[in-house]
Parts: C-alpha cells; sequence; structure tokens
C-alpha cells in the first residue's frame, strides 16, 4: 500500500490579481484564498505559471508566498513556483520561499535555453542541495520546450530525498506509468492538466494542480473525492462536465480566461500584465459556448 502524502488532493495554483494600475490587489487575493480554504483545498501554489510569476518582481513574488502562507495558517500546504531558467536564481527564490514558511517548491524545466536531461540534473540538483523543504517537478514541455524524461526524475528522487514529486503538464497519462515504473510509486505524480485528472489518477496519479479549481474548487475537490471514496460512476459524471470547463479556461492564453470567470463573479478584476492581454470578445464567445452545456452536467 502507498502511503498518504500531503499531496493527496488538489492544490490550485493560484492566479494573482491586479489593480486598474496593475498593483497587486491584495484585498481580492485574499478572498481567493478564503474561498480556497472553504473549499477544503488540499494545497495553494503562490506564483506559478497561472499567478503571472513572470511579470512579478522579486518582492511582489516573495510577498504573495508568504500572504499565502500566513492566510493558509496550515490549512493547506503551500507549494511556492521558484523556478526558472537561471540556477543560481532559482536557487535564492527556492530559499526565500522556505524562509518565508513554504512547505515545498515547485520548479519549473528551464525554459528557453532547453537544458540536456544531464543539465537538469545538474540544474534541479543543485536546487534540491540548497533547500531542505520538498521539491516537485514541473514538466511543461508546451512552455518550455523540453520534457523531464521519466528516466531523469528517477535519477533526482535517487539522489535527492527532497525531490518527492513531479507535476505533469505535458498531455500524456502514459507517463504516470513510466514514472512509477522508473522512480517507484512512492515518487508523487501529480496531473497538470484538469481535462485529465481522472485518467491520471486512475493510473496512478496521487493529485491535481489545478488551473479550473481557482473558478470551481468544489467540483475539482469532489473529482477527487469521488475517485478516492472509490465511487468510479460519480467521478466519470464530474469528469464530463470539468472537461469542456477546462478546455475553456485555455480559449486564449491562461490566465486570460480564467480571469474573465472571476470577475464576472465579483472576485477579481480582469486586469493582467502585459505581454498578456484580457480576454478578447471572440474569446468571450468561445469560453461561454463551452461552459453553458457543461454548467448543467456539473449541477
Amino acid at each position: 500500500m502507498t502511503r498518504t502524502t500531503p499531496f493527496d488532493g488538489v492544490f490550485t495554483a493560484l492566479v494573482t490579481p491586479f489593480n486598474a494600475d496593475l498593483s497587486i490587489d491584495w484585498a481580492a487575493f485574499d478572498r481567493l484564498l478564503d474561498r480556497q480554504l472553504e473549499a477544503g483545498i488540499t494545497g495553494l501554489v503562490p506564483v506559478g505559471t497561472t499567478g503571472e510569476a513572470a511579470t512579478l518582481t522579486e518582492a511582489e513574488a516573495l510577498a504573495v508566498i508568504a500572504r499565502t502562507v500566513k492566510r493558509a495558517e496550515g490549512q493547506a500546504y503551500v507549494l511556492a513556483g521558484t523556478g526558472c531558467n537561471v540556477t543560481q536564481t532559482s536557487i535564492a527564490a527556492s530559499q526565500r520561499a522556505a524562509d518565508a514558511g513554504a512547505d515545498g517548491v515547485l520548479l519549473i524545466t528551464p525554459y528557453y535555453n532547453k537544458p540536456s536531461q544531464d543539465g537538469l540534473v545538474a540544474h534541479f540538483g543543485a536546487v534540491a542541495e540548497a533547500v531542505s523543504c520538498d521539491i516537485m517537478l514541473y514538466s511543461v514541455p508546451g512552455r518550455t520546450g523540453v520534457a523531464i524524461a521519466p528516466a531523469t526524475a528517477a535519477t533526482l528522487s535517487d539522489r535527492h530525498a527532497n525531490i518527492v514529486a513531479i507535476k505533469e503538464a505535458g498531455g500524456d497519462p502514459a507517463r504516470v506509468t513510466a514514472l512509477r515504473a522508473l522512480a517507484g510509486p512512492e515518487f508523487v505524480v501529480h496531473c497538470g492538466d484538469d481535462g485529465l485528472a481522472l485518467p491520471f489518477y486512475a493510473l496512478g496519479a496521487r493529485g491535481l494542480t489545478s488551473v479550473l479549481s481557482n473558478w470551481r474548487p468544489d467540483l475539482c475537490m469532489a473529482l477527487w473525492q469521488a475517485w478516492a471514496r472509490g465511487d468510479a460512476s460519480r467521478a466519470l459524471e464530474l469528469h464530463e462536465a470539468i472537461v469542456p470547463l477546462a478546455e475553456a479556461m485555455f480559449v486564449e492564453s491562461s490566465p486570460a480566461p480564467l480571469k474573465h470567470m472571476l470577475a464576472r463573479e465579483g472576485l477579481i478584476s480582469e486586469h493582467l500584465r502585459m505581454p498578456l492581454m484580457p480576454l478578447s470578445l471572440s474569446g468571450r464567445a468561445a469560453l461561454d459556448q463551452l461552459i453553458a452545456p457543461a454548467m448543467a452536467l456539473a449541477s
């Protein structure tokens, strides 16, 4: 029997709400955090891709992480996004996050410079040696141009006790089997695509790092809970409702569609920092077309 881990469940890849002047809207951020905690979300991921991390200053990123830690007060695991394509920068950001109280850090594959697998071992290994907190690797080849090979993840988990998990966002459920075969069942696999959560769970993934749960934490948690209690029929119903909603979150570059939906419910504004732009009129029409039938299934 695989032991229970702190990663079992749904983690929300938090948006960063902005005011009209593009400063961080802390009141809105607090509302979002409280809403997540009230829904019983398992984990919170500040300063990730969904949080527009690439547009935040070092001071802003640290403030978002510290705010999340303080607001969560141990009610949810805090996994801070600290990865980038400069190893020393990733190390420094990870150390700051750990000092601020984050339970773990999420390290994206270095982007643009497209390192070899040996380079990935060296990069992630250097961060692991510099911090003692948990590390979740993040493989998202669609954004970075390179995937973390299952053998590379296995090597890293063997060499570094604090590299304990991977977020898989390459759209391939078969990777779960390959990772479990090479890294072992104790190495945690998280699904990084909302629409693939159920097939990932069925193959052995222990949880989901979700975009959709910013808006619908209830649905994402309900799917996880149905699967965990063995209610395959209910899990399938929820999966079929979630798939079009997950697709809607990417009708244009994320998190523009998500911020649009949160704004429609009065939770935040739609403001994004350039080069991202608010959802276009055609994007809104496409989003509405996907959401309308799905909401009936979700009720």
